[in-house]
């Protein structure tokens, strides 16, 4: 049995403290002491970097070398002496060797140890916590009184910690003696004594008492002590302290204790004043600037709406901040001032100051002018008064920057304070200076160039802050015309990049500036609207060709020759190994947008950017430092495309999400404690599984994923499964989890129900693009599979009603029907309450009950109403095709089976004269077909003539595969201009016309983008009713193809609530991939397609165009 040593509890202390640092924001949000122990006790099922905290790691470590031994013996005494193999009864094996060890001497001594170990621990810590760095030698004094004094101690909190804040039990006799010792005419070692024993009173007490006012006025005479000791330190001290009581007395205590505190500090000498040249006297604010720079007490002040309010209050009425401008010539009054003002303007009282007079100042300060005055101190301020306050963390650049980052992250204060011309102007005025050949006036340009790129960056990085840098052409360019702030940053960044900056020919610039001023760029060319702006200058082949540059650099590094000197040292190398990540990063970065991705796709370095964003995604990396989100969207993103998909394949992330989901689903997780069972999971996700769920149907929702990762693989089939086995593959996942077609692969599974439903699950998702299913079902007979399910599952006369026939039925009749929410009736998957628990007809055979078809109205018994159930023949004819070619679908034989032998030749034409190797079927031409009543002349002849038109390129997919009009680098990136031109700027409009709905998209990550693609890729087949279907197709064709894009932003407009809704309950892919869009009318959405028309149509069709520079 391991012992703990001195050295283990000072290292458990420093582990322990590591941890409570990390869930300190948790803990202090707890509205009650039972609250934070129910936060510490669920802290593994919530915190998901709980395993990553050391003093997790080191327990563990502890109890694995103490009970590691004993578990492996009673493992192999179980197995060996009942004859058990680890198998089905896997759990029964766990369950005895767990209580066993649970019973054995070994258990309960590490138990008793880590108890006695971990009290002494906590106990030293809770002393230790009570030290605060600004006043350690006063705690340690007091430490040392308390140890000497008798009084008993109850421990009451009473301070801004819960960690030991003792108080003494004071009689009113002794704080009468404490009261005389202050006099002021004992010693000062007397006085000195008697002021750390009233630390320990309870104020209360200390107010109540009967010598209060004799106390009172000894205790004024001490903050009036010339002695520092006394005063002013004590008075300081006092300022960090009141704010925890003052709430549990009368308001005009605290009324009385700012007023007057901001009375002292507004004392100056007139003298001084109106003498510039004179030497000036130490005043109150100078004492208080030196003993607290960084001005704590007024941070503690403003931190309280309570005291914040009243401290307003008083500087409207008396103005005390009219003299905070004039003492900059000292350093410390500086600091003191800079930190004051910073914590003023945070709030919107602070704010309401401004404009202030001041003195040698015609005109007063605002807030713009505050904050030009502090971004002018970057780079330009030199310290020469205080050499000991040249520390970086009280340097004037670091200590304005840290103001500066404090009022981008608050939008008010960002909104009113740096979203204004001046401010921006201000900052890019150096790099103007640059871009015209001339140094600007900065002490280190380095330095200053990278705080400002910092600046601009964190104001990119929200909306309003991004729309000026965008919009506004206030700034006269180099040239001298008016331009945008991105357009300054980009051009500055393209010389950068070139090095084409002459100015920088005799300075070594690093490529921190450059990479600093790529990351603005990239706030920008992240966000559609912003790729829309910098997109001329082809921002994208500038990085790829530096990144190409210094990866060769990195390649061509000789291996080093004993003896010789190295060709290149470490540290320059690891440089160049950096800015090389960094390159690639920012290129990664491009993926965030539809257009961006094929930009990323045209540079060629795809692949390398994708393995650089697994390597990130593996080590739970954050995207940067500004994104809120991790590298959800930006996968989703790439899985849309095929040589996206290729990239996430051959990098490695295919496989490490199939692994994560296989150890969540049937391994569980290895570090999960064995005491604590799993629970039975109630849901047919479990939640444990629910984030890899997700993760998968991302991966999988465009066709061109199914394609690229199934296409033309059989299944494995194995006759035996090693149970240990784990799937590494989307085919796996297939073999394992859905096609289950023998008894081996059922005992495969440790939880065989759960993981065949969360598969039942998957496939649904999957038949949802209907792409997608026809290739599963040509080459894997899902619907023979799954019939054959359902009728292996009937104990005579009747079917077994379970969760997987639930399951199984609701997919049967998904993939066996089509049609629009008011076409088909899919049956729920939950039961229902009484004697029939599932009323709904269970699926065995084809053609499915006509209980799923609904009826077509009477209002549409005419030939519309005819055209609607040729479509559902049509679509079924389809949908049972058993032979997909890889290139179109093979119809014949399955419209044999159904006698539709009337419409095999007209389609099997249709097919053929237009698939032309488009890897899918030709669902646009399919709708003309059923449009013109299933004649195949009229068809060929309005398809024919409609491929001469713009709006054929973007509602009709296969027109552009591998054609001659696509211009050659949209050709060879093997991305569709539905996903590289619809695509984008229907996420651009989406953030501009429904944000709600378009931020949350960004917290599901799932995108806009790859539900658009599904609902145009299949003309809205199975999402919207016949007659909407056609109203859609009319509307683009007449009214033209940027139809397309307002279309699908009215349709996620009326979705709004609904997707609000399920992004709450985390299962928004589902909820639109599933289900159709009920209530959707094409004609209650004209208006408003008409003004999105006026809005952006000259920018959207216009775009469209040059796709097709040769359409007519």
């Amino acid at each position: 049995m391991s012992q703990f040593s001195s050295e283990d509890e000072a290292e458990l202390q420093s582990l322990l403290r590591e941890l409570l640092k990390g869930v300190k924001d948790r803990i202090s949000g707890a509205p009650s002491v039972e609250c934070a122990e129910e936060i510490l006790l669920h802290l593994e099922e919530t915190d998901k970097n709980f395993h990553n905290y050391e003093f997790v790691k080191y327990l563990r470590e502890y109890v694995e070398s103490s009970l590691g031994a004993v578990i492996e013996e009673e493992t192999e005494n179980f197995t060996r002496g009942d004859g058990h193999a680890v198998g089905s009864g896997q759990d029964t094996v766990v369950h005895a060797v767990t209580k066993r060890t649970r019973e054995s001497t070994q258990y309960k001594q590490m138990m008793q140890t880590l108890k006695q170990t971990m009290m002494v621990v906590v106990e030293s810590l809770i002393n230790k916590f009570e030290e605060d760095q600004l006043k350690k030698e006063e705690m340690d004094r007091k430490s040392q009184h308390e140890q000497s004094s008798s009084h008993y101690t109850d421990n009451c909190s009473d301070s801004d910690s819960s960690f030991n804040q003792s108080y003494a039990f004071i009689k009113h006799e002794q704080l009468q003696v404490i009261s005389e010792k202050l006099d002021p005419g004992r010693p000062r070692e007397l006085r000195l004594e008697a002021l750390q024993s009233l630390c320990y009173a309870p104020p209360s007490d200390v107010l109540s008492c009967e010598s209060w006012t004799g106390l009172r006025r000894n205790l004024s005479a001490a903050l009036t002590d010339p002695d520092p000791e006394l005063s002013m330190r004590l008075m300081n001290d006092f300022q960090k302290e009141v704010t925890t009581f003052w709430i549990r007395h009368p308001e005009k205590y605290m009324e009385e204790i700012i007023e007057n505190t901001l009375s002292l500090l507004a004392l100056h000498s007139e003298q001084a004043m109106s003498s510039p040249g004179s030497e000036k006297s130490l005043e109150p604010v100078h004492l208080i600037s030196l003993l607290d720079i960084k001005a704590t007490w007024f941070k503690k002040w403003m931190h309280g709406y309570y005291s914040r309010t009243v401290t307003m209050q008083f500087y409207y009425v008396k103005q005390y901040n009219r003299h905070f401008k004039q003492y900059y010539l000292e350093f410390v009054y500086f600091v003191h001032s800079l930190c004051v003002l910073g914590r003023l303007v945070m709030y919107t009282n602070g704010r309401k100051l401004f404009p202030i007079k001041v003195k040698k100042r015609r005109d007063p300060v605002t807030l713009t002018d505050l904050v030009v005055i502090l971004i002018n101190i970057i780079g330009l301020y030199v310290c020469v008064c205080f050499c000991v306050y040249t520390l970086d963390s009280l340097s004037p650049t670091n200590l304005v920057m840290e103001v500066l980052r404090t009022l981008c992250d608050r939008t008010e204060c960002a909104v009113e304070c740096l979203y204004q011309i001046p401010v921006i102007e201000t900052l890019l005025a150096p790099v103007i200076t640059l871009l015209k050949g001339k140094l600007p006036k900065l002490n280190s340009l380095e330095s200053g160039l990278t705080h400002i790129a910092d600046m601009l960056a964190r104001i990119a990085t929200t909306e309003r802050g991004l729309s000026l840098l965008l919009y506004d052409r206030n700034l006269v360019s180099a040239e001298g015309e008016n331009i945008s702030a991105a357009h300054v940053v980009v051009q500055f960044t393209q010389r950068l990049l070139a090095k084409e900056l002459h100015v920088f020919s005799e300075l070594e610039i690093p490529p921190a500036v450059s990479g600093a001023f790529i990351f603005v760029c990239r706030q920008m060319y992240n966000t559609c609207e912003g790729l829309q702006v910098l997109r001329p200058y082809s921002l994208h082949e500038c990085i790829a060709k530096a990144w190409r540059k210094t990866s060769s650099m990195s390649e061509r590094v000789p291996t080093p020759v004993p003896g010789a000197p190295p060709a290149i040292t470490s540290q320059e190398l690891q440089s160049v190994v950096a800015w090389e990540e960094m390159l690639l990063d920012n290129l990664l970065n491009f993926a965030a947008t539809p257009k961006g991705l094929l930009l990323l796709q045209q540079t060629g370095a795809i692949n390398e950017c994708v393995t650089y964003m697994f390597s990130r995604f593996t080590k739970k990396l954050q995207v940067s430092r500004c994104e809120k989100f991790g590298y959800g969207v930006m996968v989703t993103q790439v899985a849309s495309t095929a040589p996206g998909i290729v990239a996430l394949q051959s990098s490695g992330f295919v496989q490490t999400i199939v692994v994560e989901l296989w150890s969540a689903l049937e391994c569980g997780r290895e570090d999960v404690r064995v005491v604590h069972p799993k629970s039975t999971p109630m849901d047919p996700i479990d939640r444990s599984c629910l984030k890899s769920f997700l993760s998968l149907v991302n991966l999988l929702s465009s066709p061109y994923a199914v394609w690229e990762l199934l296409g033309h693989r059989a299944l494995p089939n194995k006759m035996e499964y090693n149970l240990r086995e784990m799937a590494t593959s989307v085919l796996d996942l297939m073999d394992r989890l859905i096609i289950i077609n023998s008894d081996t692969k059922i005992h495969s599974l440790f939880n065989y129900e759960q993981s065949h439903t969360f598969g039942l699950r998957l496939l649904s998702l999957l038949c949802c693009n209907l792409d997608s299913f026809l290739l599963l079902e040509s080459q894997y007979n899902l619907s023979e599979l799954l019939l054959q399910g359902q009728r292996d599952n009937v104990t005579e006369p009747e079917f077994i009603i379970d969760g997987l026939s639930v399951e199984r039925n609701h997919v049967l009749v998904r993939i066996g029907s089509v049609g629009g929410p008011s076409e088909r009736r899919l049956p729920p998957r939950a039961l229902q309450k009484g004697n029939d628990p599932y009323p709904w007809p269970i699926v065995s055979t084809y053609p499915l009950p006509k209980y799923y078809i609904l009826d077509v109205p009477k209002t549409l018994r005419t030939k519309q109403g005819k055209n609607r159930l040729l479509k559902h023949k049509v679509l079924l004819y389809i949908c049972w095709s058993n032979s997909f070619s890889g290139h179109y679908i093979s119809i014949i034989t399955a419209g044999k089976k159904m006698g539709l032998n009337c419409i095999e030749d007209s389609l099997t034409q249709l097919s053929a004269c237009f698939q032309d190797g488009y890897p899918g079927h030709d669902w646009f031409a399919s709708t003309v077909f059923l449009l013109m009543h299933g004649d195949v002349g009229r068809s060929l002849s309005l398809l024919l003539r409609f491929s001469r038109l713009l709006p054929s390129a973007f509602l009709w997919p296969p027109r552009l595969h591998s054609s001659v009009h696509l211009p050659i680098e949209i050709a060879q990136s093997g991305i569709h201009p539905i996903y590289s031109c619809t695509a984008h700027y229907v996420e651009m409009l989406l953030k501009a016309e429904v944000p709600l709905v378009f931020s949350a998209f960004r917290m599901s990550g799932f995108t806009p983008s790859q539900i658009c693609i599904q609902w145009l890729g299949q003309c809205f087949w199975n999402y919207l009713d016949w007659p909407e279907v056609c109203h859609y197709v009319a509307t683009c064709v007449i009214m033209g193809p940027d139809y397309q894009v307002y279309m699908c932003i009215s349709a996620l407009r009326h979705l709004q609530q609904d997707i609000l809704q399920h992004t709450q309950t985390q299962d928004l892919q589902v909820f639109l991939k599933e289900e159709p869009i009920h209530g959707f009318r094409v004609s209650n959405y004209l208006e408003y397609m008409e003004g999105l028309e006026r809005n952006y149509r000259s920018m959207v069709l216009s775009d469209m165009r040059s796709i097709l520079p040769r359409s007519s």
